[in-house]
């Protein structure tokens, strides 16, 4: 997800809203009935079908030529050991260093780029101008995995691409020890003192309240979102006036804008009647990564370690 800020409403806003449809309930992928094409797919467990976004996705045979549009699934990819399938990853996938970046666009995809590629596998977050349909009536298999709206659709997801890439062991391996790492984290983070926080996505500032995959993690914690009172949650998304956060006074203040928009607690604390709020004069204000702190793949789990981390810090 990338850069959000003032092209929030089409980046963090179009991509995290987009909820998780189409995500199996229960087992990620179920095999075909079709004899696979070679013993070597047939070992790797193809062909197979995917329950994705976009309905059941039929892979004959273990992809190659995988392209990514969606930087979540990038980092999911490379995490699960499908790194030396992919071939090509878009403008905005900036992790791993190696993974192959070119100016492809999952926000404003181009069907002949993305055909150019000669690609067996593509993976989406957004349907955007009927890009899997059109992907899709050249024969290529289009794996859509839209923004997850909770955590589970995160597990799912990992679980997805591992079936769909041959790597499904070790694509559920990961999604196990993400769950029992958070799981572990939240049950024994101090709950006793009822902390409120201001998550900001941009220095606008939007927020996200706790109806959203983010906020769901911070509720986790025991923390009371200042957002959820917003008077316009806007899908989940508000845009919150300097006034209504100066009022809130939130304990705790994550940003996630400090690589696109330079933000730190010296430039809230310039802002007008932001001065004196309480976690700029506490130290309570933590610098996040924006890409960490807008993603849903594997490194959910770092973001969930530094609020662990504040959450201690500000209770002690």
């Amino acid at each position: 997800m990338r850069p959000v800020r003032t092209v929030l409403a089409g980046a963090l806003l179009g991509t995290l809203t987009l909820a998780g449809c189409g995500q199996s309930g229960g087992t990620a992928a179920t095999a075909s009935a079709t004899p696979a094409p070679t013993s070597s797919s047939q070992a790797a467990g193809f062909p197979v079908t995917v329950q994705a976004g976009n309905g059941p996705v039929a892979i004959a045979r273990r992809p190659n030529q995988i392209v990514s549009l969606s930087p979540s699934a990038t980092e999911s990819l490379f995490a699960i050991g499908a790194g030396p399938q992919v071939i090509a990853v878009d403008d905005q996938s900036t992790y791993p260093a190696e993974a192959p970046k070119t100016n492809l666009s999952g926000f404003k995809p181009n069907a002949e780029a993305i055909i150019a590629k000669k690609p067996d596998l593509v993976v989406l977050a957004n349907d955007t101008g009927g890009i899997v349909a059109a992907l899709t009536k050249v024969g290529i298999p289009v794996l859509l995995e839209p923004a997850a709206t909770k955590l589970d659709e995160t597990y799912d997801e990992i679980a997805d691409l591992g079936a769909a890439t041959g790597n499904k062991p070790k694509a559920d391996d990961i999604a196990s020890g993400m769950k029992q790492q958070i799981d572990r984290l939240a049950a024994a983070a101090p709950k006793g003192r009822k902390l409120t926080f201001f998550h900001e996505l941009d220095n606008t500032p939007y927020s996200v309240t706790s109806s959203t995959f983010i906020g769901q993690i911070y509720g986790m914690f025991g923390l009371t979102n200042i957002a959820d009172k917003a008077p316009d949650a806007a899908g989940g998304y508000p845009k919150l006036s300097s006034e209504f956060v100066a009022k809130a006074d939130p304990d705790l203040i994550f940003l996630a804008d400090t690589k696109c928009c330079g933000q730190s607690k010296d430039t809230l604390a310039k802002r007008p009647g932001w001065g004196g709020l309480s976690a700029i004069k506490k130290d309570q204000v933590i610098a996040l990564d924006d890409d960490i702190a807008s993603r849903w793949g594997p490194r959910v789990v770092d973001l969930v370690k530094i609020v662990d981390e504040a959450v201690k810090r500000a209770a002690g």
